[in-house]
């Protein structure tokens, strides 16, 4: 019973910017990690960046440098700050939770388009 909404996407120009939020509610049982994946158009999806208990975050190359990811534990979010956007990061964005006993969920996904 574990809900994850995401909200933020939508249609950038290259070099813009978007922000991100996954919130979590339910029986989460305590946070682990949270993450954001994603999946272009006829690929596999990907991890983006994730933060782990702790505060400690990990990036994909491709986004270092442009990407934010962060959390606020009392909300039960995650963000994903997402500057100078390329065409190459238009994808569906996903959040994922892993809790502390190890179980994983997914949010719906969000759409982010950068086009010109």
């Amino acid at each position: 019973q574990v809900q994850l909404l995401e909200s933020g996407g939508g249609l950038v120009q290259p070099g813009g910017s978007l922000r991100l939020s996954c919130a979590a509610s339910g029986s989460i049982f305590s946070i682990n990690s949270m993450a954001w994946y994603r999946r272009a158009p006829g690929k596999q999806r990907e991890l983006v960046a994730a933060i782990i208990r702790g505060g400690s975050t990990n990036y994909a190359d491709s986004v270092k440098g442009r990407f934010t990811i962060s959390g606020d534990d009392a909300k039960n979010t995650v963000y994903l700050q997402m500057n100078s956007l390329k065409p190459e990061d238009t994808a569906v964005y996903y959040c994922k939770l892993m809790n502390m006993v190890g179980l994983g969920y997914w949010g719906q996904g969000t759409q982010v388009t950068v086009s010109s």
